[in-house]
């Protein structure tokens, strides 16, 4: 995607909340939608636990946004993380928005900028609650995500492929139009799959569709003469 006429991102991160080392991951998903002009990080910078933000701020240009606890036990950078992401919505200069938080109290600020037809990639951790990730468009675990760039594609043993998700992508296969030998364009199957869940393949420690399909021996690839990748159920 080149710079001239490439979409507009903004990232902002709960920084109380999610691991500043994933960072430098979570910014090359984000470049699948555009370019992440906007970087904010939001937190209480005088607290001890924010001092590992500091040189990463400054290394990926992120803006840090002061927000004193005003009161003891309410987080009160929820709130104004949620006032800048309705106002840089209402400005519509905005083309998707990247989220690092697990807070679930930020699922009814994804469900809005959702219903503006903005894409919201989600990144949190492994505790993050269903109901924030299902909001997402995509959700994707930092953790995993990191792991999945230092190693590359996890072995099969290791990537938490389960039924539930042999049952999505299945689905989504019947869903989709099928030649008379019952291959659907993959292409489609994971659209159909991505309307119908958050999944990402990054969290099975794959970087592709079909790497992650191919892992699992339910399913057979091919290449087409259109040199598209085609997939069927076999059981």
């Amino acid at each position: 995607m080149s710079e001239i006429g490439a979409k507009n991102i903004a990232l902002l991160i709960d920084a109380d909340n999610v691991d500043p080392r994933g960072i430098n991951a979570v910014l090359t998903v984000l470049a699948e939608l555009g370019q992440v002009n906007i970087r904010r990080a939001y937190g209480n910078w005088a607290k001890d636990a924010l001092k590992r933000w500091g040189d990463i701020t400054n290394r990926y240009g992120i803006r840090p946004h002061q927000q004193f606890d005003l009161t003891r036990g309410k987080n009160a950078t929820d709130m104004a993380m949620s006032i800048d992401a309705i106002d840089l919505l209402y400005q519509g200069k905005v083309d998707g928005f990247g989220i690092m938080s697990s807070d679930s109290d930020f699922t009814p600020l994804v469900t809005r900028l959702r219903q503006d037809g903005l894409p919201v990639y989600c990144f949190g951790d492994a505790k993050t609650p269903e109901a924030l990730r299902t909001a997402c468009t995509r959700f994707i675990d930092i953790a995993k995500l990191m792991k999945g760039d230092e190693k590359g594609p996890a072995g099969k043993e290791d990537t938490g492929i389960d039924d539930e998700l042999i049952d999505l992508l299945g689905g989504a296969w019947k869903a989709s139009s099928r030649d008379d030998d019952g291959f659907a364009k993959l292409q489609e199957v994971g659209q159909i799959a991505g309307n119908r869940s958050s999944f990402d393949v990054r969290n099975y420690g794959f970087k592709r569709l079909s790497e992650l399909v191919a892992a699992i021996d339910r399913f057979e690839l091919k290449r087409g003469p259109d040199n598209q990748m085609y997939v069927r159920r076999l059981r």
